[in-house]
């Protein structure tokens, strides 16, 4: 008889108690709001973000309302504006996109290769058609990002990078985030950090920083800020910053506290997790599996593997017959959008683009979520699952 998996792909493990005594202590005193503190003390907005900015060594951070108000956000910060050229991925998620037509700006998209990952070919090509990459490092997959910033720094491009998948990611030892001018990072439940939504931005710019901070809503209060620049360089921007308001609260950042202090455990229970699925599915024929390379410290909080030139039939019967024994699978080659997969010509807004390369490869990724929930035998059993059903459906090519 086939196995079956009866576990959830969806259900994150429970808060902390850390946390959830974080929660209550604000739920008690009721000063929700970030700026909403008594004479002398810190709110956990302001303390969260002194100690992301401490975790990953950088001078500036802000917390905000999601990942997505960090990316536009981010954007503003470094002067686009409407009609404005932006490269980015042309594989990546609806928020990155979005983040750039938000501003009236226009995406310009460039190459995946097959190992997931941002084509430095094409990029060095497109390179003068824009000054702005908002480098989407999708689904946990960092570029060699030496050769990237090489790139970049020649071309006069300024890097927003987008760490949605890989807080506590690191290339060469550099941080994920840390490579470009700004690094911007989710707290949405599937991220690695659970507060429902949120989002924190990092930057070394003093000026960039207080033009986030000003955006973000926070009026004449920026010296409640604890990872902010000198009250001096609000006085040159503060005038001609417009309010956009997407502050966190206080209560999301004192769950998150806790959580960004357990990350490097999580790093390493989500990599084993991840380590065993792999190994459960190397050589499995027909089934491309994606190198990671020794330069990347990675985040396995996802898997994802390549079933090129496959016809879409037999790849959709893998995704049916693997769903149809607990396993779900989500595939980002569909004609039209399904959940949250989505492919690069589904988002109208942007301008029709031809990219043959990332067509054949978006028609073969098929993705999967790792939740920490998972045991290291459900992780073998998935793979087993997933092992058999390819090869079922592969033989019969």
């Amino acid at each position: 008889m086939d196995e079956i998996f009866s576990g959830s792909f969806t259900q994150q493990e429970p808060l902390s108690e850390a946390a959830i005594e974080a929660a209550l202590g604000v739920l008690r005193h009721g000063r929700l709001h970030r700026y909403n503190v008594e004479p002398g003390e810190l709110g956990e907005a302001a303390l969260l973000e002194q100690e992301f900015a401490a975790q990953l060594g950088a001078k500036y951070c802000l917390a905000v309302a999601s990942g997505g108000y960090a990316l536009a956000t981010a954007l503003r910060a470094v002067g686009v504006k409407s009609g404005d050229r932006v490269l980015t991925n042309a594989f990546t998620l609806a928020p990155v996109p979005g983040a750039i037509a938000s501003l009236g700006a226009e995406p310009v998209f460039v190459d995946v290769t097959e190992d997931l990952v941002i084509d430095l070919d094409d990029l060095a090509a497109k390179a003068g058609q824009a000054r702005v990459l908002m480098l989407s490092h999708m689904r946990g997959h960092l570029c060699d990002m030496d050769q990237l910033m090489q790139i970049c720094d020649a071309a006069g491009i300024t890097v927003i990078e987008d760490c949605a998948h890989t807080m506590g990611a690191a290339w060469n030892g550099i941080a994920s985030g840390r490579h470009g001018a700004i690094g911007c990072y989710s707290c949405q439940t599937y991220k690695h950090v659970n507060a429902g939504e949120g989002g924190l931005l990092i930057t070394n710019d003093e000026e960039v920083a207080a033009r986030a901070i000003m955006l973000s809503g926070s009026y004449m209060l920026f010296e409640r800020h604890l990872a902010a620049p000198h009250p001096s360089v609000f006085d040159r921007i503060k005038y001609d910053t417009p309010n956009i308001s997407g502050r966190m609260d206080n209560l999301r950042a004192a769950i998150l506290r806790p959580q960004l202090r357990d990350l490097e455990t999580q790093v390493t229970r989500w990599n084993a997790r991840y380590n065993c699925i792999e190994a459960g599915l190397q050589d499995t024929p027909g089934l491309r599996l994606i190198r990671r390379p020794e330069a990347e410290s990675y985040v396995g909080s996802s898997i994802q593997f390549l079933l090129l030139d496959w016809t879409a039939d037999k790849l959709q019967a893998v995704i049916r017959r693997c769903g149809e024994r607990g396993v779900e699978l989500k595939w980002f080659g569909g004609a039209e959008p399904v959940a949250f997969t989505s492919r690069y010509d589904s988002w109208r807004y942007a301008k029709p683009q031809s990219l043959p390369q990332s067509d054949r490869i978006l028609a073969g990724i098929v993705d999967m979520r790792v939740p920490l929930t998972f045991s290291l035998q459900d992780c073998a059993l998935i793979a087993r699952i997933i092992r058999a059903e390819v090869g079922a459906v592969f033989q019969s090519k």
